[in-house]
């Protein structure tokens, strides 16, 4: 496979998601990182660029589309690793420059603007895919498969929780990562339900192989003055007769990265942790429970074609974000099956239609209401 050249828009200046892109890009080789506009300043920009020894620095995401374009080397894809408000504008200039996009989650601010942007994505050619990581862990995908082949039976339950506790007190203002995800106009006024909110629904819908129909929302905003919820508790409808629920919250004190998955079907039930990825535990109805492990005894073909080292040996969150990448090279390089769980678009109109619905159900005294 030839090596596909990317570039990105944020992520500069020691920002977290920025660094764990450019280190998943690289991990297996697919792709290497030739241009950025770094950050929203042209001096941060170019001096983010300098420290990262990269030679094409923009002032501009408009500047970067513009001259990529006319390169005869130009970026095959572009990653979007900003606050969530600039995720469409900087996408559209790519998507018309004829660059393929790869975005963060969530896809914007707005179920309006995000409905309005696919519509017009229907005239561009590029490629635009989502980086719903936790997705691509081998676990994830084993249990997929598993639902998908009917092991567990008819699924009747659905759980997924998204606990942390890092904005358990006011942000502090120099705290660049706090600050713009308590900012209602870079986040369109979500919180907690936007930034882990999506990933626990995203993951229980990717696993399940539906949306839902309807929610009940109730959102909190714990700490005084904050203008975004911290914490949401959700139940779920789905068409097929499943219920489910979410819990994400930021003030869950106690609580790291606490991203967990419980499904309960009529012939079994399954249970995965973010904070140990490696292994999923089955039990059969009437059977001992069974702990399936990463490249262990047990794993299928779907967990295997995403493990890349021996059974024991821990992968976790670099290594979801480097499936992606590769998914999306052997995608771009002509394997037209390899993104088939490469969330897209669609998954990024699904989050924001989870989002409207979860404000609007929230105002309404938690009413249920239809996605």
């Amino acid at each position: 496979m030839r090596k596909l050249k990317l570039g990105m828009v944020g992520g500069g200046d020691g920002a977290f998601i920025g660094a764990v892109h450019r280190m998943a890009a690289r991990l297996d080789g697919h792709w290497d990182l030739v241009a950025g506009c770094l950050s929203s300043t042209a001096e941060k920009a170019h001096r983010s660029a300098e420290a990262l020894g990269l030679a094409r620095s923009y002032s501009s995401f408009e500047e970067m589309a513009a001259v990529e374009r006319a390169r005869a080397d130009g970026i095959d894809a572009v990653s979007i690793v900003t606050p969530n408000h600039m995720h469409l504008p900087i996408a559209r200039a790519f998507l018309q420059a004829g660059i393929h996009v790869i975005c963060d989650k969530p896809l914007t601010t707005d179920l309006a603007q995000a409905e309005a942007f696919a519509t017009e994505c229907e005239n561009y050619h590029p490629h635009f895919f989502l980086t719903h990581n936790y997705s691509a862990t081998p676990m994830i995908r084993q249990a997929k498969a598993m639902v998908a082949n009917g092991d567990l039976g008819d699924i009747r339950l659905i759980h997924a929780e998204y606990l942390q506790d890092w904005l358990s007190r006011p942000a502090d203002p120099d705290n660049a990562q706090a600050a713009w995800r308590t900012d209602p106009s870079r986040t369109g006024g979500a919180g907690a339900i936007g930034d882990i909110g999506t990933h626990a629904y995203h993951l229980a819908t990717f696993v399940l192989g539906e949306e839902a129909s309807h929610l009940a929302a109730d959102l909190n905003s714990f700490v005084e003055g904050r203008k975004v919820d911290d914490n949401a508790n959700i139940l779920l409808r789905f068409e097929s007769g499943a219920r489910g629920s979410i819990f994400a919250s930021q003030v869950a004190t106690g609580s790291e990265n606490g991203l967990k998955l419980r499904i309960h079907g009529t012939k079994g039930g399954l249970f995965w942790e973010q904070e140990n990825p490696n292994q999923l535990l089955f039990s059969a109805m009437g059977g001992v429970e069974q702990r399936i492990t990463r490249a262990g005894s047990g794993a299928g073909e779907a967990a295997n074609a995403v493990s890349r080292i021996p059974g024991g040996h821990p992968e976790g969150y670099l290594e979801a974000f480097a499936t992606l990448y590769r998914d999306i090279a052997c995608c771009l390089t002509g394997e037209q099956d390899a993104a088939k769980d490469v969330p897209s678009l669609t998954d990024g109109l699904a989050g924001m239609r989870f989002i409207h619905a979860c404000q609007q159900s929230s105002v309404g005294n938690a009413a249920w209401h239809e996605l």
